[in-house]
């Protein structure tokens, strides 16, 4: 069967308008004066998101859960759209609407268990220790990715970023006390956890991941050279369990990946209801 040549950021678009209120009830969880406002909407966030999904990946019975439970194999941009729309709401929507999105996030981790076909091992959606595992991952891969190709950010702001997202664990189902609220303690954490290795769902995923089908060859060649980035911010031990080869250097240079960044956000804003948005979100941290 052909698959319809598509443009990925239409969903992703969608999802962004809806999930920014124009008249919330109040600030969030969160408000305008906090670094997660801040860095939460930096226009490097697609190439976080990559690298986020590639470390997520790596823990088993994580994968296990997405791979028997989801149907991102035949929609992987709505799918990305729908966890990207949840980030959203939790950041800038306000406190009803975020406890809503996380609530609706543990109804659905109630139906996700089974048993990871390589180890063995059972698995449940609920699980504090896959949640951290997931979050951790997430945030690890937007201070590296941030620190590395977006707004300035020091590390005295990753580690206050680290430290305001732990709520963002918090309302999922983690216990405070679990997650990391340093740079240094998250990047320990995910060190630490011995469950980890590229199973072959994983594999799956991410070749999906780093060479989505039904692309247009335009929006390809840019996402083929954004993969590439995001393999080459992926902690050493994350890339050699996948096999990857570190790219050239050239590739990683914070100017080339900048404008490649720059072309993709341009897409982006360019497509309806985005810079509206955009818009509403910098008003509300100019009052």
């Amino acid at each position: 069967m052909e698959i319809a040549r598509l443009n990925p950021l239409e969903s992703l678009a969608a999802a962004y308008v809806r999930s920014i209120p124009e008249n919330p009830a109040d600030e969030g969880l969160f408000g305008p004066s906090s670094i997660v406002w801040r860095v939460n909407r930096d226009r490097c966030f697609p190439l976080a998101g990559m690298r986020s999904l590639m470390v997520q990946a790596l823990h088993p019975l994580a994968m296990a859960g997405v791979a028997q439970h989801s149907t991102w194999k035949q929609d992987p941009f709505g799918r990305l759209a729908a966890t990207n729309s949840y980030l959203l709401t939790t950041t800038y929507g306000d406190t009803a609407s975020a406890l809503a999105a996380a609530a609706w996030v543990r109804k659905v981790h109630v139906h996700v268990r089974g048993t990871d076909p390589e180890t063995g091992l059972p698995y449940s959606a609920e699980d504090p220790a896959l949640l951290l595992w997931v979050h951790a991952a997430m945030v690890d891969s937007v201070v590296e990715v941030v620190q590395r190709y977006g707004r300035p950010i020091d590390p005295a702001d990753a580690d206050r970023y680290v430290a305001e997202m732990v709520k963002f664990a918090e309302i999922v189902g983690v216990p405070r006390e679990q997650v990391p609220s340093s740079v240094k303690s998250l990047r320990e954490y995910l060190e630490s956890v011995e469950l980890r290795r590229a199973t072959p769902a994983a594999r799956e995923a991410i070749a999906i991941v780093l060479d989505p089908p039904g692309l247009d060859a335009e929006t390809r060649d840019l996402w083929h050279d954004l993969s590439q980035v995001a393999v080459g911010t992926l902690p050493d031990w994350a890339r050699e369990m996948y096999g990857f080869e570190a790219p050239p250097r050239e590739a990683m240079e914070r100017e080339p990946v900048r404008q490649l960044l720059g072309a993709l956000d341009l897409a982006f804003e360019s497509l309806p209801g985005v810079l509206e948005a955009r818009q509403r979100i910098e008003l509300r941290t100019r009052r």
